[in-house]
């Protein structure tokens, strides 16, 4: 019976050995995975030759024809490569693996160049900085390869942005400012800074840094779903491989071959794009609202350089009013940008300035039309700027005012009797805003005679003759009754509770013939305590005197 047993004990432990050989470990499992159905992410969908037409690329480099040839290796090769990367995150060889690899060093190879050129030579450096500051791993850096094609602006179907790809949610969630003008998910070096306190995030909640590169692309809760799919447990992505999103089982595998074609790129005669010209920049703090187009024409800088050195402005603007801004510029401008930001705020102003004030029914005047209207609406003599208005000559003085400290149009304009209407139009501004120091024109009236061949008299007060009165011809009488010279127009201090329609009654005349007097606009009727007016001759101060009588002097004059 022994012998029996013997022999039935030795068939029973081949046939164990033989059950073990059948079922792979989870160790083998991610070696010997295959997957005849993934999806490649986005990234690989990036035209061949799209990244050639980046500013940078187009300007700054020149191709190496050699890296056009196409160069692949063996899956031994692959693994054994793999194996020695100085890496913390594991990375296996399976057929998936080795699926992306070739697609890197085939038809994606002038890809893979000129993502070696932007990443050796401007995003790299970005990249790791971050890293470094919140202590993951540096293997992490080549994760925008996969995402964008180290593309900021890169923009995939669900709407995700920027190098690393992030959600409008996930990005604000984490304090990233995304609106009309600014998306700092296309900003190189905050999406770059978050995204490493993103992926740290993650990888605190699963302890495996696999894992958390899979959540990265399809959000903690389908890695979750798939945990509990799979058992629950400690697991890690190839263990739970088949329970994830089609996009998400190819994600992890392209990570690993990003890194294997970016770390072994020379050994399949890849070669990064020739630089020709090494972009050196640095940063300067923006905080006045400026268009690319100033800083363009001030530095003959084209604007294709800084939309590539500042992908975050979206329409060219840097909202600096909002609050300060970095901008990246070429190091030999941002050293003297300071100097010269006067100057480039007030280049083409006009064309740039937002209103941020506009009264209801008013036209919006360019520079062009404001200077048509401004030389139509008086006709002067030829050797002066006095304008002749019912015999009477109205010479124009143009005053500078300097904008004090917390002064506004509004404040500026009853200073000096005129309207906020007329000042914008004065100084070109299309909307209300000015600022400590500007230098706003002026322009004030000064009645005289109209043949006075004296000097102009003062703003006050301007004298007329008045001739006898003549026969009236058709009541049939006459008179040779004379009148007594009296003053064109009287000056008046404007008190507590005085409106212009107040100070017109008082004085026997109208409301636009004060306005006349005055330089006024027609539909101005502002005026301040304590401000001298000059009221046209009309009448005296209410004291019996009739408004019948004043117009009659008006007709004289």
């Amino acid at each position: 019976m022994k012998p029996m047993k013997r022999i039935f004990s030795s068939l029973a432990a081949a046939f164990t050995a033989m059950a073990v050989a059948a079922a792979p470990s989870i160790l083998d499992l991610k070696h010997t995975i295959t997957d005849d159905h993934i999806i490649a992410p986005e990234s690989f969908e990036t035209k061949t030759r799209e990244l050639e037409q980046s500013f940078f690329l187009k300007n700054n480099t020149v191709r190496s024809a050699e890296s056009d040839v196409p160069h692949t290796g063996t899956p031994e090769e692959y693994e054994k490569l793999l194996s020695s990367l100085p890496v913390e995150i594991e990375m296996p060889y399976n057929s998936v693996v080795g699926q992306f690899i070739d697609m890197y060093l085939g038809r994606k190879r002038t890809l893979v160049a000129d993502m070696l050129t932007l990443h050796n030579h401007y995003y790299g450096n970005m990249f790791k900085e971050e890293l470094l500051k919140q202590g993951v791993p540096l293997e992490l850096q080549y994760l925008p390869v996969i995402e964008s094609a180290i593309n900021p602006n890169a923009v995939s179907r669900a709407g995700a942005c920027g190098l690393w790809q992030f959600m409008p949610s996930t990005a604000t969630g984490l304090g990233m400012e995304v609106n009309s003008l600014v998306d700092e998910r296309r900003d190189p070096r905050v999406s770059s800074r978050n995204a490493a306190i993103y992926l740290k995030q993650l990888y605190k909640i699963y302890d495996d840094w696999s894992l958390a590169i899979a959540a990265y692309n399809c959000g903690p809760g389908n890695v979750n779903k798939a945990l509990r799919k799979a058992g629950g447990g400690k697991k890690d992505f190839w263990e739970i491989y088949n329970y994830l999103p089609k996009e998400t089982r190819g994600y992890v595998p392209a990570f690993i071959a990003a890194n294997f074609v970016m770390n072994y790129h020379d050994k399949y005669g890849i070669n990064p794009t020739i630089v020709k010209h090494p972009l050196s920049t640095d940063t300067v703090t923006v905080c006045n609202r400026v268009h690319f187009n100033q800083i363009s024409e001030m530095f003959n800088l084209p604007v294709d350089a800084l939309r590539t050195l500042n992908p975050q402005f979206r329409k060219d603007v840097i909202p600096g009013d909002h609050h300060p801004y970095t901008l990246v510029l070429p190091s030999d401008i941002a050293g003297i940008y300071a100097l010269y930001e006067p100057k480039i705020l007030e280049y083409d102003r006009d064309s740039y300035t937002r209103r941020t004030y506009v009264e209801p029914g008013q036209a919006r005047v360019d520079q062009g039309e404001s200077n048509a209207l401004a030389a139509s609406e008086q006709t002067q003599n030829a050797d002066s700027n006095a304008v002749i208005t019912n015999g009477i000559a109205e010479r124009v003085i143009e005053k500078i005012h300097i904008v004090g400290r917390g002064e506004n149009l509004r404040d500026i304009a009853k200073k000096y009797g005129v309207s906020a209407t007329d000042l914008k139009r004065w100084n070109n501004l299309r909307r209300g805003k000015v600022k400590d120091g500007d230098r706003l024109v002026v322009r004030i009236y000064q009645r005289e005679l109209a043949d006075a061949s004296t000097a102009p008299t003062t703003e006050s007060t301007v004298t007329k003759k008045v001739e006898p009165k003549k026969t009236n011809a058709a009541a049939g009488r006459s008179s040779n009754n004379k009148t007594k010279a009296k003053p064109s127009t009287v000056t008046y201090t404007v008190k507590s509770g005085d409106n212009l329609d107040k100070i017109a009654r008082r004085y026997g005349t109208t409301v636009s013939a004060i306005q006349k007097a005055n330089g006024m606009s027609k539909g101005s009727t502002r005026i301040g305590i304590g401000q001298k007016i000059k009221i046209p001759q009309g009448g005296t101060a209410k004291s019996g005197t009739k408004k019948k009588s004043g117009k009659r002097s008006r007709r004289r004059r």
